[in-house]
Protein backbone atom coordinates (compact mmCIF):
# COMPACT_ATOMS: atom_id res chain seq x y z
CA UNK A 1 0.00 0.00 0.00
CA UNK A 2 2.57 2.20 0.61
CA UNK A 3 4.26 1.46 -2.22
CA UNK A 4 1.35 2.21 -4.96
CA UNK A 5 0.79 5.85 -2.58
CA UNK A 6 4.55 6.40 -3.36
CA UNK A 7 3.68 5.87 -7.14
CA UNK A 8 0.84 7.97 -7.10
CA UNK A 9 2.44 10.36 -5.48
CA UNK A 10 5.48 10.26 -7.81
CA UNK A 11 2.98 10.42 -11.02
CA UNK A 12 1.03 13.79 -9.45
CA UNK A 13 4.58 15.43 -8.44
CA UNK A 14 5.83 14.34 -12.70
CA UNK A 15 2.93 15.50 -14.08
CA UNK A 16 2.39 19.15 -12.19
CA UNK A 17 6.47 19.67 -13.08
CA UNK A 18 5.56 19.25 -16.80
CA UNK A 19 2.68 21.34 -17.01
CA UNK A 20 3.96 23.86 -14.92
CA UNK A 21 7.08 24.01 -17.44
CA UNK A 22 4.94 23.93 -20.30
CA UNK A 23 2.89 26.80 -19.23
CA UNK A 24 6.10 28.67 -17.72
CA UNK A 25 7.57 28.99 -21.27
CA UNK A 26 4.44 29.36 -22.94
CA UNK A 27 3.83 32.84 -21.22
CA UNK A 28 7.39 34.02 -20.55
CA UNK A 29 7.00 34.22 -24.48
CA UNK A 30 3.12 35.20 -25.07
CA UNK A 31 1.01 36.85 -23.12
CA UNK A 32 -2.49 35.42 -22.15
CA UNK A 33 -3.97 38.19 -24.06
CA UNK A 34 -1.74 37.58 -27.06
CA UNK A 35 -2.49 34.04 -26.90
CA UNK A 36 -6.55 34.95 -27.51
CA UNK A 37 -6.03 37.35 -30.15
CA UNK A 38 -7.34 36.79 -33.53
CA UNK A 39 -3.79 38.40 -35.24
CA UNK A 40 -1.90 35.84 -33.50
CA UNK A 41 -4.18 33.55 -34.58
CA UNK A 42 -3.64 34.43 -38.09
CA UNK A 43 -0.25 34.69 -37.75
CA UNK A 44 0.61 31.24 -36.78
CA UNK A 45 -1.70 30.20 -39.11
CA UNK A 46 0.59 31.69 -41.99
CA UNK A 47 3.22 30.42 -40.18
CA UNK A 48 2.57 26.95 -40.24
CA UNK A 49 1.17 27.11 -43.24
CA UNK A 50 4.40 28.00 -44.67
CA UNK A 51 6.11 25.19 -42.46
CA UNK A 52 3.95 22.56 -43.99
CA UNK A 53 4.96 24.35 -47.65
CA UNK A 54 8.72 24.05 -46.91
CA UNK A 55 9.51 21.12 -43.68
CA UNK A 56 6.68 18.82 -43.42
CA UNK A 57 8.46 15.95 -42.44
CA UNK A 58 9.97 18.00 -39.76
CA UNK A 59 6.58 19.48 -38.69
CA UNK A 60 4.76 15.92 -38.74
CA UNK A 61 7.82 14.36 -36.62
CA UNK A 62 7.37 17.37 -33.97
CA UNK A 63 3.21 16.83 -33.89
CA UNK A 64 3.52 12.98 -33.39
CA UNK A 65 6.15 13.31 -30.77
CA UNK A 66 4.28 16.56 -29.34
CA UNK A 67 0.81 14.08 -29.39
CA UNK A 68 3.03 11.31 -27.69
CA UNK A 69 3.55 13.52 -25.26
CA UNK A 70 0.46 14.95 -24.41
CA UNK A 71 -0.99 11.57 -23.81
CA UNK A 72 1.91 10.17 -22.12
CA UNK A 73 3.41 11.51 -19.56
CA UNK A 74 0.64 14.89 -19.49
CA UNK A 75 -1.86 12.68 -19.32
CA UNK A 76 -3.73 15.23 -22.13
CA UNK A 77 -7.65 14.25 -23.77
CA UNK A 78 -7.56 12.85 -27.66
CA UNK A 79 -10.43 15.98 -28.90
CA UNK A 80 -8.14 18.91 -28.11
CA UNK A 81 -5.01 17.27 -29.93
CA UNK A 82 -7.68 16.06 -33.20
CA UNK A 83 -9.02 19.52 -33.39
CA UNK A 84 -5.21 20.93 -33.14
CA UNK A 85 -3.87 18.56 -35.52
CA UNK A 86 -6.64 18.88 -37.99
CA UNK A 87 -5.79 22.83 -37.94
CA UNK A 88 -1.91 22.70 -38.44
CA UNK A 89 -2.01 19.90 -40.14
CA UNK A 90 -5.18 19.68 -42.25
CA UNK A 91 -7.84 16.80 -42.35
CA UNK A 92 -5.99 13.43 -43.85
CA UNK A 93 -2.77 14.10 -42.62
CA UNK A 94 -3.83 15.25 -39.26
CA UNK A 95 -5.48 12.40 -39.07
CA UNK A 96 -2.95 9.69 -39.34
CA UNK A 97 -0.47 11.75 -36.96
CA UNK A 98 -3.20 12.16 -34.26
CA UNK A 99 -4.67 8.41 -34.48
CA UNK A 100 -1.02 7.16 -34.42
CA UNK A 101 0.81 9.63 -31.86
CA UNK A 102 -2.73 9.06 -29.66
CA UNK A 103 -2.22 4.91 -29.91
CA UNK A 104 1.62 5.47 -29.12
CA UNK A 105 0.80 7.10 -25.97
CA UNK A 106 -2.06 5.58 -24.87
CA UNK A 107 0.09 2.12 -25.48
CA UNK A 108 2.70 3.77 -23.13
CA UNK A 109 0.35 4.66 -20.80
CA UNK A 110 -0.79 1.18 -20.59
CA UNK A 111 2.60 -0.42 -20.19
CA UNK A 112 3.49 1.97 -16.94
CA UNK A 113 0.03 1.37 -15.47
CA UNK A 114 0.69 -2.02 -15.97
CA UNK A 115 3.92 -2.46 -14.16
CA UNK A 116 3.59 0.09 -11.16
CA UNK A 117 -0.39 0.45 -11.21
CA UNK A 118 -1.61 -3.12 -11.69
CA UNK A 119 -2.62 -3.56 -7.92
CA UNK A 120 -4.29 -0.13 -7.84
CA UNK A 121 -6.13 -0.34 -10.77
CA UNK A 122 -7.94 -3.92 -9.96
CA UNK A 123 -8.95 -2.62 -6.62
CA UNK A 124 -10.80 0.47 -7.57
CA UNK A 125 -11.73 -0.77 -11.05
CA UNK A 126 -12.28 -4.54 -11.47
CA UNK A 127 -15.71 -5.02 -8.91
CA UNK A 128 -17.49 -1.88 -11.76
CA UNK A 129 -16.24 -3.79 -14.37
CA UNK A 130 -16.18 -7.25 -13.44
CA UNK A 131 -18.58 -8.00 -16.73
CA UNK A 132 -16.44 -6.63 -19.35
CA UNK A 133 -13.50 -9.21 -17.64
CA UNK A 134 -15.35 -11.97 -19.22
CA UNK A 135 -16.06 -10.26 -22.46
CA UNK A 136 -12.49 -9.56 -22.84
CA UNK A 137 -11.47 -13.45 -21.90
CA UNK A 138 -13.80 -14.42 -24.76
CA UNK A 139 -12.54 -12.39 -27.81
CA UNK A 140 -9.67 -9.88 -26.45
CA UNK A 141 -9.24 -8.18 -29.93
CA UNK A 142 -12.76 -7.79 -31.10
CA UNK A 143 -13.61 -6.64 -27.55
CA UNK A 144 -10.94 -4.10 -27.24
CA UNK A 145 -11.94 -2.44 -30.53
CA UNK A 146 -15.53 -2.36 -29.85
CA UNK A 147 -14.31 -0.66 -26.51
CA UNK A 148 -12.30 1.68 -28.35
CA UNK A 149 -15.15 2.65 -30.46
CA UNK A 150 -17.86 3.20 -27.75
CA UNK A 151 -15.83 4.62 -25.57
CA UNK A 152 -18.24 6.74 -22.79
CA UNK A 153 -15.14 6.14 -20.30
CA UNK A 154 -12.29 9.49 -19.94
CA UNK A 155 -9.55 9.02 -22.10
CA UNK A 156 -6.89 8.50 -19.64
CA UNK A 157 -8.83 5.77 -17.62
CA UNK A 158 -9.68 4.00 -21.44
CA UNK A 159 -5.65 3.68 -21.48
CA UNK A 160 -5.75 2.22 -17.79
CA UNK A 161 -8.48 0.10 -17.19
CA UNK A 162 -7.00 -3.06 -19.85
CA UNK A 163 -4.61 -3.67 -16.84
CA UNK A 164 -7.74 -5.55 -15.64
CA UNK A 165 -8.11 -7.56 -18.21
CA UNK A 166 -4.17 -8.34 -18.93
CA UNK A 167 -4.70 -7.98 -22.36
CA UNK A 168 -1.91 -8.14 -24.72
CA UNK A 169 0.41 -5.05 -25.88
CA UNK A 170 -0.05 -5.78 -29.45
CA UNK A 171 -3.82 -6.16 -29.31
CA UNK A 172 -4.10 -3.12 -27.14
CA UNK A 173 -2.05 -0.85 -30.26
CA UNK A 174 -4.13 -2.01 -32.74
CA UNK A 175 -7.04 -2.21 -31.17
CA UNK A 176 -6.63 1.59 -29.94
CA UNK A 177 -5.14 2.87 -33.99
CA UNK A 178 -8.22 1.32 -35.06
CA UNK A 179 -11.30 1.68 -33.20
CA UNK A 180 -10.53 5.31 -32.52
CA UNK A 181 -10.27 6.71 -36.37
CA UNK A 182 -13.65 7.27 -36.89
CA UNK A 183 -13.62 10.11 -33.59
CA UNK A 184 -10.65 11.46 -34.76
CA UNK A 185 -11.73 11.63 -38.01
CA UNK A 186 -14.69 13.92 -37.62
CA UNK A 187 -12.61 15.95 -34.99
CA UNK A 188 -9.66 17.11 -37.40
CA UNK A 189 -12.24 17.71 -39.91
CA UNK A 190 -13.85 20.38 -37.69
CA UNK A 191 -10.38 21.63 -36.96
CA UNK A 192 -9.51 21.49 -40.28
CA UNK A 193 -12.47 23.20 -41.56
CA UNK A 194 -11.68 26.06 -38.74
CA UNK A 195 -8.27 26.75 -39.86
CA UNK A 196 -9.68 27.52 -43.33
CA UNK A 197 -12.50 29.74 -42.01
CA UNK A 198 -10.22 31.53 -40.08
CA UNK A 199 -7.72 31.65 -42.96
CA UNK A 200 -10.61 33.27 -45.19
CA UNK A 201 -11.50 36.12 -42.96
CA UNK A 202 -9.81 39.09 -42.26
CA UNK A 203 -11.88 39.70 -39.21
CA UNK A 204 -12.53 37.31 -36.42
CA UNK A 205 -15.61 35.16 -37.78
CA UNK A 206 -18.63 34.86 -36.08
CA UNK A 207 -20.74 31.93 -34.83
CA UNK A 208 -22.66 31.87 -37.65
CA UNK A 209 -20.07 31.99 -40.03
CA UNK A 210 -18.57 28.92 -38.71
CA UNK A 211 -21.67 26.66 -38.41
CA UNK A 212 -22.61 27.53 -41.68
CA UNK A 213 -19.52 26.73 -43.53
CA UNK A 214 -19.63 22.78 -44.75
CA UNK A 215 -16.09 21.97 -43.74
CA UNK A 216 -17.35 22.37 -40.33
CA UNK A 217 -21.02 21.96 -39.98
CA UNK A 218 -20.57 18.56 -41.90
CA UNK A 219 -18.43 16.97 -39.60
CA UNK A 220 -20.60 18.14 -36.38
CA UNK A 221 -24.23 16.68 -37.93
CA UNK A 222 -22.08 13.65 -38.38
CA UNK A 223 -20.11 13.34 -35.01
CA UNK A 224 -23.45 13.86 -33.26
CA UNK A 225 -25.05 11.10 -35.15
CA UNK A 226 -21.74 9.09 -34.16
CA UNK A 227 -22.43 10.18 -30.62
CA UNK A 228 -26.06 8.75 -30.90
CA UNK A 229 -24.51 5.66 -32.23
CA UNK A 230 -22.06 5.11 -29.57
CA UNK A 231 -24.54 6.01 -26.59
CA UNK A 232 -26.78 3.27 -28.03
CA UNK A 233 -23.88 0.52 -28.48
CA UNK A 234 -22.77 1.75 -24.73
CA UNK A 235 -25.92 0.43 -23.15
CA UNK A 236 -25.26 -3.10 -24.77
CA UNK A 237 -21.49 -3.06 -24.26
CA UNK A 238 -21.76 -2.39 -20.86
CA UNK A 239 -25.03 -3.56 -19.40
CA UNK A 240 -24.22 -6.23 -16.64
Amino acid sequence: MVKIKNIKLLVGLLYLVFIGLFLYFLFSKYSFDQLTSYDFIKENINYFSKLKKTNIIILSISFLLFTILWVFPLLGFGSPIALLGGFILGKWLGVIIVVLGLSIGATFLYIFSNYFLKDLVRERFLDRFKNLEIKFKKSEFYYLLFYRFCGGIPWQLSCVLPVIFNVKIINFFSATLIGIIPQIFLMASIGSGLEKVINNNLEAPGILDLITSKDIYIPLIIFGFLVITTIFLRKIFYKK
